[in-house]
C-alpha cells in the first residue's frame, strides 16, 4: 500500500489547518465514506488525539463528557445519510450546558438534495437549540471559494468560545477524492477574535492606516483616541463623506484611488484598521493585514486579509495602542495631503456642467454646522472627489444602497434639529421615487434640496458603466430615461412652489453661480428650498472621465492598457504569475 498523507481536497485542508492553529485536537470519529477524506487525513497527523465511536449518538455524549471534563473543544465527525441525526440529543445537551463541541457532518454537493440520490439528506436548517452557528462549506475550487470557506471555518471555530460558547456545526462537502498525496499541509489564514480583558497582540511594524466606512457620529473622546493613535503610529484615517471622522488625520482618498492611468501607492498598507460599516466610496485598498474593530465582533472580511477582530468599543482599542507621551508624528499625513493638494490643483475649471462640477464649486462652501445627505452612486462618487468643511456632517443611505428613501432620510434627520440646515443632493430618478415626502406637512424651513435632473439614471450612461456599451438604447430600460416629464422645466417648479418651497433653477454654469449664494445662505429662511439643476448625461460622464485621468504614470498606463486587453480576469492571472 502506498503511503498516505493529507487529502488533496482543499476545503478539508483548510479545516484541518485551522483546527491546529486554533489548538483543537480531540476528535471523536464515526465510520463512513463521506467523511473519509477528513478522517483519513487527520489519522496521518499525530498532533490530533482521536477516538472512535460506531454510534453517533454515543459519540456526541462522549464529546459532552470529554468537553466538560477537559474544558477543551471536542470535534465530532460523521458520514452522510442519517448519521448526523443521531447527534441531535447530545448537541442539545451541549447547547444548554454551553459545551464547546464542533459537529463536522460530511456531505455530498447540496445541489443533489431532492433528486432521489442515495444518502443525500438536507442539513441546511438546524434546530434552534442544538448549535449556536451552522456553516455550510462547499468544495474549494477558486480563490473566491478559498476566501469564503476560510472565513466560514474561522467563524465556526471562534463561535465555540464566543460569549460563553457552545456547540457549532460545519456541513463539510466532499468529492470523495482518493488523492492523499499532500505531504505538507498548506497553512490557511487564521483569524483571531480579541475581547476586552484578553491579551492584545503586539502592534506590528510598518505603514498603518485606519479605514472608516459609514459611521455613527464620533464622540469627542473617540476622535481624540483616534488622533492619539495616529500620532503614535504615524497613521492616517482614510475616509469619505459618510465616515463621520473630523479629526486632523483625515485623508479623503477617493479622487486619488479613482485614477485610471496612475497607481495610488498610499493604499499599500502593512496594517489596515477597519472600522465602521458599508462604504459607498468604493475606495480601493491594498493592505497586507487587516484588523477589524467593532463591538459586534463579526468576521467581516472586506479586503480578504483579515487576521484579527477586536470585539470592543473603538475607543478602547485605540487607547490601548496609543502612547500620549510620545512625539506625535504626521509624516504619512503630510505625504497624503501633498498628493491630494496636487491632484485637486489639476481639476480644470472647464469641467463640463455636471454633478462633479457642482460638487467642485459647492462642497467646500456648505455652511459650517450644516448636515449633508448624498444620493447613492453618482452623487456620492462625485462629491467624494472634493473636500468639505470638517464642521459639515454627511450621510448617505449605503446600508441597503437603494434609491428609494434618500429624500425621506434627509427630511427625517432635519426634524431632529429644526435650527440646523440640512442639505440633500439627489438625482432625478431618486427624487421622483421618493417625492411624496416633499409634501409631508412636517417638512421644516431648514431643508434644502439640490436636485440634479438629467432625465434618467445617468449612472448607467457613465462611460465606465456596463450600460454605456448600449449607447442611447440604454435609456429605454437600463437607465430609465424619459420619465417624470423628461426634464420638464415647470413640473418640479409648480410642485415645489405649490407646496410652499422656494424654487431655484439653473441650466448652465452662469445660472448656477447666480443662484448658489441664495441656496447656501447660512441663515434659515422662511421656506424650505429646492434648487433644480438641469444637466446632460454626456457632460456627466465626461466630467468623471476627466477627473479619473488627472494623474498619469507609466505603471498606471501599463495597467490601464493591460486591463483593456486582458480584462480583470487576465490581470489577476498575471499578478499571480508575477507573485510566484
Amino acid at each position: 500500500m502506498n503511503q498516505k498523507y493529507y487529502t488533496a481536497e482543499r476545503s478539508v485542508q483548510i479545516l484541518i489547518s485551522l483546527l491546529k492553529q486554533h489548538g483543537i485536537k480531540r476528535i471523536v470519529a464515526s465510520p463512513g465514506t463521506t467523511n473519509l477524506t477528513f478522517v483519513a487525513s487527520i489519522m496521518q497527523d499525530s498532533w490530533f488525539e482521536m477516538y472512535s465511536s460506531v454510534d453517533e449518538r454515543s459519540a456526541a455524549y462522549m464529546a459532552c463528557g470529554m468537553a466538560a471534563e477537559s474544558g477543551e473543544v471536542v470535534v465530532l465527525s460523521c458520514t452522510g445519510a442519517t448519521a448526523s441525526r443521531n447527534y441531535v440529543s447530545g448537541l442539545t445537551e451541549a447547547y444548554y450546558r454551553k459545551l464547546p463541541i464542533l459537529a463536522v457532518t460530511s456531505t455530498q454537493d447540496i445541489n443533489r438534495i431532492g433528486h432521489l440520490i442515495p444518502q443525500v439528506i438536507d442539513r441546511r436548517v438546524v434546530q434552534n437549540d442544538i448549535v449556536l452557528l451552522s456553516e455550510h462549506v462547499p468544495v474549494t475550487f477558486t480563490d473566491a471559494d478559498e476566501w469564503s470557506n476560510t472565513v466560514k471555518i474561522n467563524r465556526a471555530l471562534l463561535e465555540l468560545r464566543h460569549r460563553g460558547g457552545g456547540p457549532v456545526h460545519i456541513n463539510l462537502t466532499t468529492i470523495y477524492s482518493r488523492d492523499f498525496s499532500i505531504k505538507n499541509l498548506p497553512q490557511a489564514r487564521l483569524i483571531r477574535r480579541i475581547c476586552l480583558g484578553e491579551e492584545f497582540p503586539p502592534f506590528p511594524k510598518g505603514r498603518t492606516a485606519i479605514f472608516v466606512g459609514a459611521h455613527l457620529k464620533f464622540a469627542e473622546s473617540e476622535k481624540k483616541a483616534v488622533d492619539n493613535f495616529c500620532g503614535t503610529h504615524d497613521a492616517v484615517v482614510f475616509c469619505d463623506h459618510t465616515s463621520g471622522y473630523e479629526g486632523k488625520y483625515a485623508v479623503p482618498l477617493s479622487i486619488l484611488t479613482s485614477q485610471e492611468q496612475d497607481i495610488c501607492s498610499l493604499v499599500n498598507i502593512d496594517l489596515l484598521i477597519h472600522i465602521g460599516e458599508i462604504s459607498g466610496g468604493y475606495i480601493t485598498m491594498c493592505p497586507k493585514t487587516v484588523w477589524r474593530v467593532n463591538p459586534d465582533g463579526e468576521l467581516k472580511d472586506s479586503y480578504q486579509r483579515l487576521t484579527h477582530v477586536f470585539e470592543m468599543p473603538e475607543q478602547s482599542f485605540f487607547e490601548h495602542y496609543a502612547d500620549t507621551n510620545c512625539i506625535q508624528r504626521t509624516d504619512f499625513l503630510d505625504i497624503c495631503m501633498e498628493e491630494l493638494r496636487a491632484i485637486w490643483a489639476k481639476v480644470p475649471e472647464t469641467l463640463p456642467f455636471s454633478n462633479a462640477w457642482i460638487a467642485l464649486q459647492t462642497a467646500h462652501r456648505l455652511p459650517a454646522g450644516s448636515v449633508l445627505h448624498l444620493g447613492i452612486l453618482n452623487t456620492l462618487r462625485t462629491w467624494n472627489f472634493f473636500a468639505k468643511k470638517n464642521e459639515v456632517y454627511a450621510y448617505s443611505n449605503t446600508g441597503g444602497f437603494g434609491i428609494d428613501g434618500n429624500v425621506s432620510s434627509l427630511v427625517g434627520a432635519s426634524l431632529v434639529n429644526p435650527n440646523r440646515l440640512y442639505f440633500g443632493v439627489i438625482g432625478d430618478l431618486a427624487f421622483f421615487y421618493d417625492m411624496n415626502v416633499v409634501g409631508n406637512r412636517h417638512v421644516g424651513n431648514n431643508v434644502r434640496i439640490l436636485l440634479i435632473n438629467n432625465g434618467k439614471g445617468t449612472e448607467f450612461r457613465n462611460y465606465m458603466h456596463p450600460g454605456a456599451a448600449f449607447g442611447e438604447e440604454a435609456d429605454t430600460f437600463i437607465a430609465a430615461g424619459g420619465h417624470y416629464g423628461n426634464k420638464s422645466h415647470v413640473l418640479i417648479k409648480h410642485y415645489a412652489e405649490d407646496l410652499g418651497y422656494e424654487y431655484l433653477s439653473a441650466n448652465n454654469k452662469d445660472e448656477y453661480v447666480q443662484v448658489v449664494d441664495r441656496f447656501l445662505i447660512p441663515e434659515i429662511t422662511d421656506r424650505p428650498m429646492i434648487l433644480e439643476v438641469f444637466t446632460d448625461n454626456t457632460d456627466e460622464s465626461e466630467a468623471i472621465r476627466i477627473i479619473n485621468n488627472l494623474n498619469v504614470s507609466t505603471t498606471g498606463m501599463m495597467r490601464s492598457a493591460a486591463k483593456e486587453i486582458l480584462g480583470e480576469k487576465g490581470i489577476k492571472i498575471v499578478k499571480k504569475i508575477l507573485n510566484k
